[in-house]
């Protein structure tokens, strides 16, 4: 008999994917056989890429690395993670502002599929301070965002804002 491959699902929008969120896909692989990076279709932020950008740019970041999935979901988490045969959902913590809206979140997933774990790992230091919302008001506003973002997000966030594009080593 086989061991059963144990499946995380890690759900976010990603708009865009960061080195913390990286991080946490990678360190979770620590504990994990596989991870899918699910990539949210249903979300009440305002997005400044669509899906398939969304989608494209963590299937650039990750490409060598056949054991991050990345994939496109919506509607209900539990629904999509038992779909696809995960064990468990992985979330990132940076500070205790996440804290109460991840609590909340998982209590609610717990309801509807007790079977379903979810595993907290902290951001790592160097990743503390940065976001999705940050990366995006920096890269608007004309700021560096490389090394703290993936190879192909910059070189997306130097098509969409013509600011950061000036600045530029390659662009």
């Amino acid at each position: 008999m086989g061991k059963e491959e144990r499946i995380a699902i890690y759900p976010g929008t990603f708009d865009p994917l960061t080195n913390g969120h990286a991080s946490i896909v990678r360190r979770g692989l620590q504990l994990f056989d596989k991870v899918i990076l699910a990539v949210a279709s249903d979300t009440p932020k305002t997005t400044l890429f669509s899906l398939d950008e969304r989608v494209s740019m963590a299937k650039e970041a990750f490409k060598n690395e056949p054991e991050i999935c990345i994939e496109p979901f919506r509607g209900l988490l539990v629904d999509y993670a038992r779909e696809r045969g995960a064990c468990a959902l992985l979330r990132g913590l940076r500070a205790v502002s996440d804290f109460e809206y991840e609590f909340q979140s998982a209590l609610m997933n717990r309801r509807l599929n007790a079977d379903l774990e979810t595993v907290f790992l902290m951001s790592d230091y160097r990743w503390l301070y940065i976001s999705s919302t940050v990366i995006r008001t920096v890269a608007e506003l004309g700021g560096e965002v490389e090394g703290l973002v993936p190879e192909p997000v910059v070189r997306r966030l130097r098509e969409k804002y013509p600011k950061f594009a000036e600045k530029g080593i390659n662009a």
